[in-house]
Protein backbone atom coordinates (compact mmCIF):
# COMPACT_ATOMS: atom_id res chain seq x y z
CA UNK A 1 0.00 0.00 0.00
CA UNK A 2 1.40 3.57 -0.76
CA UNK A 3 1.41 6.18 1.90
CA UNK A 4 0.08 9.58 0.92
CA UNK A 5 1.96 13.15 2.11
CA UNK A 6 -1.36 14.01 3.99
CA UNK A 7 -0.51 10.25 5.74
CA UNK A 8 2.38 10.24 7.08
CA UNK A 9 2.39 13.68 8.12
CA UNK A 10 -0.64 12.56 10.58
CA UNK A 11 1.14 9.63 11.26
CA UNK A 12 4.59 11.90 12.66
CA UNK A 13 2.00 14.51 14.12
CA UNK A 14 0.37 11.78 16.20
CA UNK A 15 2.90 10.03 17.04
CA UNK A 16 5.32 13.16 18.26
CA UNK A 17 1.99 13.81 20.62
CA UNK A 18 1.79 10.73 22.06
CA UNK A 19 5.89 10.85 22.90
CA UNK A 20 4.85 14.11 24.77
CA UNK A 21 1.54 13.27 26.69
CA UNK A 22 3.15 9.97 28.14
CA UNK A 23 6.44 11.12 28.29
CA UNK A 24 6.40 14.70 29.95
CA UNK A 25 2.65 13.43 31.47
CA UNK A 26 4.57 10.53 33.48
CA UNK A 27 6.66 13.69 34.81
CA UNK A 28 3.91 15.83 35.74
CA UNK A 29 1.23 13.03 36.27
CA UNK A 30 2.70 10.04 37.88
CA UNK A 31 6.00 12.06 39.28
CA UNK A 32 8.30 11.24 41.45
CA UNK A 33 6.41 12.87 44.38
CA UNK A 34 4.53 11.06 47.21
CA UNK A 35 3.79 7.42 47.81
CA UNK A 36 2.18 6.59 44.24
CA UNK A 37 5.36 8.25 42.03
CA UNK A 38 6.95 6.40 39.77
CA UNK A 39 10.24 8.00 39.94
CA UNK A 40 12.74 8.71 37.69
CA UNK A 41 13.40 5.07 36.18
CA UNK A 42 9.48 4.68 35.38
CA UNK A 43 10.04 8.45 33.35
CA UNK A 44 12.28 6.64 31.52
CA UNK A 45 10.54 3.94 30.14
CA UNK A 46 7.37 6.15 30.07
CA UNK A 47 9.66 7.73 26.78
CA UNK A 48 10.97 4.65 25.62
CA UNK A 49 7.84 2.78 25.65
CA UNK A 50 6.24 5.72 23.97
CA UNK A 51 8.42 5.04 21.14
CA UNK A 52 8.02 1.46 21.18
CA UNK A 53 4.30 1.69 20.68
CA UNK A 54 4.26 4.32 18.24
CA UNK A 55 7.08 2.05 15.63
CA UNK A 56 5.43 -0.31 15.57
CA UNK A 57 1.71 1.82 15.41
CA UNK A 58 3.18 4.19 12.56
CA UNK A 59 6.21 3.10 11.83
CA UNK A 60 4.81 1.21 8.51
CA UNK A 61 3.67 4.71 7.54
CA UNK A 62 6.11 7.30 8.46
CA UNK A 63 9.03 5.24 9.69
CA UNK A 64 8.01 7.12 13.04
CA UNK A 65 10.69 9.35 13.23
CA UNK A 66 8.80 11.65 15.91
CA UNK A 67 11.49 13.70 16.08
CA UNK A 68 13.70 16.43 13.54
CA UNK A 69 17.05 15.09 14.66
CA UNK A 70 16.16 11.60 13.53
CA UNK A 71 14.35 13.68 10.31
CA UNK A 72 17.95 15.53 9.64
CA UNK A 73 19.73 12.54 10.07
CA UNK A 74 18.00 10.55 7.58
CA UNK A 75 18.93 13.33 5.11
CA UNK A 76 22.74 13.00 5.86
CA UNK A 77 22.65 9.36 5.91
CA UNK A 78 21.04 9.56 2.42
CA UNK A 79 18.06 8.10 3.38
CA UNK A 80 15.58 10.67 3.37
CA UNK A 81 15.15 13.86 0.77
CA UNK A 82 15.54 17.08 2.68
CA UNK A 83 11.94 18.22 1.41
CA UNK A 84 10.28 15.63 2.58
CA UNK A 85 11.99 16.02 6.11
CA UNK A 86 10.89 19.37 6.35
CA UNK A 87 7.31 18.72 6.36
CA UNK A 88 7.67 15.48 9.03
CA UNK A 89 9.43 18.51 11.10
CA UNK A 90 6.54 20.92 10.87
CA UNK A 91 3.98 17.78 12.03
CA UNK A 92 6.50 16.81 14.88
CA UNK A 93 6.59 20.36 15.90
CA UNK A 94 2.97 20.68 15.81
CA UNK A 95 2.09 17.22 17.50
CA UNK A 96 4.56 18.18 20.40
CA UNK A 97 2.57 21.42 21.06
CA UNK A 98 -0.76 19.58 21.15
CA UNK A 99 0.58 16.59 23.02
CA UNK A 100 1.92 19.58 26.12
CA UNK A 101 -1.53 21.21 25.27
CA UNK A 102 -3.43 18.19 26.50
CA UNK A 103 -0.89 17.61 29.24
CA UNK A 104 -1.50 21.17 30.37
CA UNK A 105 -5.35 20.17 30.33
CA UNK A 106 -5.45 17.43 31.73
CA UNK A 107 -2.48 18.51 34.66
CA UNK A 108 -5.30 21.21 35.54
CA UNK A 109 -7.83 18.94 36.70
CA UNK A 110 -5.97 19.02 39.91
CA UNK A 111 -6.11 21.60 42.32
CA UNK A 112 -3.37 24.11 43.06
CA UNK A 113 -1.17 22.63 39.59
CA UNK A 114 0.50 25.65 37.61
CA UNK A 115 1.82 25.23 34.29
CA UNK A 116 4.22 28.43 35.99
CA UNK A 117 5.47 26.19 38.81
CA UNK A 118 4.89 22.66 38.03
CA UNK A 119 5.84 23.26 34.30
CA UNK A 120 5.38 20.44 31.67
CA UNK A 121 8.84 18.46 32.15
CA UNK A 122 10.45 20.81 29.77
CA UNK A 123 14.46 20.38 29.90
CA UNK A 124 16.87 23.01 31.20
CA UNK A 125 20.43 23.68 32.39
CA UNK A 126 21.67 25.35 35.39
CA UNK A 127 18.82 26.45 37.96
CA UNK A 128 16.18 24.61 35.62
CA UNK A 129 18.05 21.20 35.71
CA UNK A 130 17.29 18.59 37.61
CA UNK A 131 20.40 18.86 39.87
CA UNK A 132 21.59 21.98 38.49
CA UNK A 133 23.93 20.91 35.92
CA UNK A 134 25.57 23.19 33.85
CA UNK A 135 25.04 24.40 30.44
CA UNK A 136 28.48 23.19 29.11
CA UNK A 137 26.94 19.82 30.37
CA UNK A 138 23.85 20.10 29.49
CA UNK A 139 25.01 20.91 25.59
CA UNK A 140 27.75 18.03 25.93
CA UNK A 141 25.46 15.44 26.97
CA UNK A 142 22.80 16.62 24.47
CA UNK A 143 24.79 16.10 21.93
CA UNK A 144 26.57 12.70 22.81
CA UNK A 145 23.36 11.31 23.43
CA UNK A 146 21.54 12.14 20.40
CA UNK A 147 24.49 10.43 18.52
CA UNK A 148 24.20 7.47 20.23
CA UNK A 149 20.78 7.12 19.85
CA UNK A 150 21.00 7.88 16.13
CA UNK A 151 23.35 5.20 15.85
CA UNK A 152 21.07 2.82 17.48
CA UNK A 153 18.07 4.21 15.18
CA UNK A 154 20.55 3.55 11.75
CA UNK A 155 21.61 0.04 13.01
CA UNK A 156 18.38 -0.72 13.77
CA UNK A 157 16.87 0.11 10.73
CA UNK A 158 19.68 -1.23 8.17
CA UNK A 159 18.77 -3.10 5.42
CA UNK A 160 21.78 -5.48 6.57
CA UNK A 161 20.60 -5.59 9.56
CA UNK A 162 18.93 -9.30 9.87
CA UNK A 163 16.93 -8.48 13.05
CA UNK A 164 14.99 -5.58 11.46
CA UNK A 165 11.84 -6.75 13.28
CA UNK A 166 13.05 -5.18 16.22
CA UNK A 167 13.99 -2.09 15.48
CA UNK A 168 11.03 -0.61 17.43
CA UNK A 169 11.94 -2.38 20.40
CA UNK A 170 15.75 -1.68 20.26
CA UNK A 171 14.99 1.83 19.93
CA UNK A 172 12.55 2.43 22.33
CA UNK A 173 15.16 0.80 25.22
CA UNK A 174 18.39 2.94 24.05
CA UNK A 175 16.08 5.88 24.50
CA UNK A 176 15.45 4.26 28.17
CA UNK A 177 18.72 3.92 28.55
CA UNK A 178 19.97 7.40 27.89
CA UNK A 179 17.12 8.91 30.18
CA UNK A 180 18.17 6.92 33.05
CA UNK A 181 21.72 8.64 32.86
CA UNK A 182 20.16 11.63 31.47
CA UNK A 183 17.35 12.61 33.36
CA UNK A 184 19.57 14.18 36.25
CA UNK A 185 21.30 16.35 33.83
CA UNK A 186 18.82 18.23 31.74
CA UNK A 187 15.55 16.04 31.73
CA UNK A 188 16.80 14.76 28.35
CA UNK A 189 15.77 16.16 24.98
CA UNK A 190 17.35 14.40 22.14
CA UNK A 191 14.64 15.69 20.16
CA UNK A 192 13.69 19.19 19.57
CA UNK A 193 10.06 19.02 18.97
CA UNK A 194 9.87 17.30 22.35
CA UNK A 195 11.61 20.38 23.80
CA UNK A 196 9.67 22.93 21.87
CA UNK A 197 5.97 21.59 22.68
CA UNK A 198 6.11 22.15 26.85
CA UNK A 199 8.58 25.59 26.36
CA UNK A 200 6.05 26.90 24.68
CA UNK A 201 3.46 26.52 26.50
CA UNK A 202 5.49 27.08 29.96
CA UNK A 203 6.92 29.93 28.62
CA UNK A 204 9.72 31.77 30.30
CA UNK A 205 12.62 30.51 31.15
CA UNK A 206 12.26 27.37 29.03
CA UNK A 207 11.57 29.12 26.47
CA UNK A 208 14.91 31.02 26.85
CA UNK A 209 17.17 27.74 27.06
CA UNK A 210 15.17 26.18 24.22
CA UNK A 211 18.14 26.97 21.85
CA UNK A 212 20.28 24.39 23.68
CA UNK A 213 17.62 21.65 22.91
CA UNK A 214 17.27 22.25 19.53
CA UNK A 215 21.13 22.84 18.30
CA UNK A 216 22.33 19.71 20.45
CA UNK A 217 20.61 17.78 19.56
CA UNK A 218 20.70 18.58 15.62
CA UNK A 219 24.37 18.66 15.66
CA UNK A 220 24.33 14.98 17.58
CA UNK A 221 22.05 13.85 14.60
CA UNK A 222 24.30 15.19 11.92
CA UNK A 223 27.55 13.63 13.45
CA UNK A 224 25.98 10.52 14.04
CA UNK A 225 24.50 10.36 10.20
CA UNK A 226 28.20 11.56 9.36
CA UNK A 227 29.65 8.74 11.35
CA UNK A 228 27.62 5.90 9.98
CA UNK A 229 27.63 6.88 6.23
CA UNK A 230 30.71 7.77 5.57
CA UNK A 231 32.62 5.42 7.95
CA UNK A 232 30.86 2.36 9.42
CA UNK A 233 27.75 1.20 6.41
CA UNK A 234 30.29 2.92 3.88
CA UNK A 235 32.25 1.25 1.44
Amino acid sequence: MNTTRVSKFLAEMIGTMVLVLMGCGSVVIAGSDGTTGVGMLGISFAFGLSVVAMAYAIGHISGCHINPAISLGMVVAGRMKLTEALYYIVAQVIGAIIGAGLLCLIASGKEGYDVAVTGLGQNGYGQLSPQHYSMQAGLLSEVVFTFIFLLVIFGSTSTKNIHGGFAGLSIGLSLVLIHISGIPITGVSVNPARSIGPAVLVGGQALSQLWLFILAPLVGALLAAAVWRYFLEGD
